[in-house]
């Protein structure tokens, strides 16, 4: 007869096998149970951590699957799939930042892997680290000629870095290839940096024609019609934008400002999370944040808001007035006068900034 650690280890193995079918025929929930079941007995076991975090990842319990990589890759620090999926259930979720740094290592162990290096860049690009993105992609252009991906998010960093003419020679290649959503999407992105709005708008709409699941092409014509004076049509790009990627920055703080003007807060609130979920610290999704608690009485979280933001961007004069507010609110009178005389010194330092630049410009161009 079998002793019982042998019997316990074979209900263990039988465990693995089913769970490993299991996921090979879609029982998502199944496999997820068995190899829990299975890790009960071997919580060590980092290959089939992995396995389980790879199930949950596919059915689409992402926060658990990256708990799952993490504990797997403590144990397998240089297993590059693993590495990978951290870094991919991260994306998923629009942890942004988070899955950066894996990535990076990814990308440096492997400088011309074409996987993990468009993924570092499409990261980059949507955290507005475009220069970073135009450093990861130029080499992979010299070693790829060819490879449209890489053309295209080449040409989109260049253009974000406002290096267009190097851009212009990327886009000449797309274009020699005939019309095409990322070339539309190109050729609008470098009409709206030189605000000609009519043009950036018919190609960006061209390019949601010919590719209407095409990321940052809604949002990008969006930008383009609310700078026309078009607010209305551009919240419908927006909100279509948050269809294909849920995880836009410039979508999901227009919503939240479009939510904040109906009085809609907590949902405004829902889009700002997301936003700041891609760029954590960017001053303006966080003072959105912070105007949003003030209008719902959150007095003392408002007040640690804005003087962590003020910490980091002082010269940011609306945050000197809304913190004085707060102030007030809170009976603090020598401190909200503070603040509202910071408010008023930093837009008289910026007006003036302004009318030196002003006074300038025509002796440029002399």
């Amino acid at each position: 007869m079998l002793g019982l650690a042998a019997l316990w280890a074979d209900a263990s193995a039988y465990h693995l096998r089913e769970a490993n079918a299991a996921y090979q025929s879609g029982d998502l929930a199944t496999a997820i149970r068995l190899y829990r079941a299975f890790l009960k007995d071997y919580p060590d076991a980092a290959e089939i951590r992995s396995n389980l975090g790879a199930a949950l990842a596919r059915d689409g319990q992402f926060a658990a699957a990256i708990a799952e990589y993490n504990l797997a890759l403590r144990k397998l620090p240089n297993n590059a799939q693993v590495r990978m999926n951290l870094a991919l259930a991260y994306y998923k979720l629009g942890r942004l930042p988070e899955a950066v740094p894996h990535l990076d290592l990814l990308h440096k162990r492997q400088p011309l892997e074409l996987k993990p290096a468009l993924l570092l860049a499409d990261c980059l690009l949507e955290t507005n680290q475009a220069q970073k993105a135009v450093e990861v992609l130029t080499p992979l252009a010299e070693e790829y000629p060819d490879d449209r991906a890489v053309i295209y998010t080449l040409g989109m960093a260049l253009l974000k870095d406002n290096r267009t003419q190097e851009a212009q020679v990327l886009l000449d290649r797309i274009l020699r290839d005939g019309e095409s959503a990322e070339s539309e999407f190109l050729l609008g992105q470098g009409e709206l940096l030189h605000n000609d709005l009519v043009a950036a708008a018919e190609h960006l709409k061209r390019a949601v024609e010919l590719n209407p699941k095409m990321p940052w092409a809604h949002s990008l014509w969006g930008q383009a019609l609310k700078a026309a004076g078009k607010p209305e049509l551009a919240t419908e790009q927006f909100r279509e934008e948050l269809k294909v990627n849920p995880y836009d920055f410039t979508a999901n703080t227009e919503i939240a400002m479009l939510l904040r003007q109906d009085g809609k807060l907590d949902d405004a609130l829902a889009h700002v999370a997301l936003a700041l979920q891609v760029r954590p610290n960017d001053p303006g999704a966080l003072y959105l944040r912070a105007s949003m608690h003030l209008s719902q009485g959150l007095n003392e979280q408002t007040r640690q808001e804005l003087e962590h933001l003020l910490r980091d961007y002082p010269d940011f004069s609306e945050a000197h007035a809304a913190l004085a507010t707060v102030y007030y609110r809170l009976k603090r009178t020598a401190d909200g006068d503070r603040e509202t005389a910071e408010a008023r010194r930093v837009r008289e330092e910026a007006q003036r900034r302004l009318e030196e630049r002003q006074k300038a410009a025509p002796a440029e161009k002399q």
